[in-house]
């Protein structure tokens, strides 16, 4: 069933025009996704609340080795996309391959991008194209202490091994 979630930009962006047009709100976030956690979740269900449909767009294996380095992602691509796929919150998801996600929203037009809190407004690269498409942005949705480098971090602890 995930996998009736997954589709490519171009198809994604036909299918959200279609809902925008019947008065649907569409969110958009956007992320690495890497080891899937409570802080994910919350993150996302929370995001959801703010519209009518959910659309995660999902960083490529190279974006993300090019954002966090070489030792990631730990999960592909495609495996994230399944997983975020699954969650009941989430809509729609797609994979795109810039380090920023401006190309995708572009594309998406969402009503609401969304990110979590350790962002500030000037710091969104994506903020003149959501702004530029009648959009807005909505900061502040992450859950403290609840990210994927903590894990590893734990992992790495108590396992005995350097991390880096």
């Amino acid at each position: 069933m995930s996998e009736r979630k997954i589709y490519p930009r171009n198809q994604l962006a036909e299918i959200l025009q279609v809902s925008k047009a019947e008065g649907k709100v569409v969110v958009t976030t956007n992320g690495c996704f890497d080891v899937l956690h409570v802080g994910h979740l919350r993150y996302l269900q929370a995001a959801r609340t703010l519209g009518d449909l959910l659309v995660v767009g999902v960083n490529s294996d190279a974006s993300v080795r090019a954002l966090k380095g070489e030792n990631r992602p730990l999960v592909s691509a495609a495996e994230r996309a399944e997983m975020l796929a699954g969650l009941a919150c989430v809509d729609y998801v797609t994979i795109f391959s810039e380090l920023n996600p401006i190309a995708l929203l572009s594309q998406l037009k969402p009503n609401i991008h969304v990110k979590g809190g350790d962002y500030t407004i000037d710091q969104l690269p994506e903020r003149k194209v959501v702004e530029a498409n009648d959009g807005k942005i909505v900061l502040g949705l992450n859950v403290p202490g609840k990210s994927t480098t903590d894990i590893i971090q734990i992992i790495c602890e108590r396992y005995g091994v350097k991390n880096g």
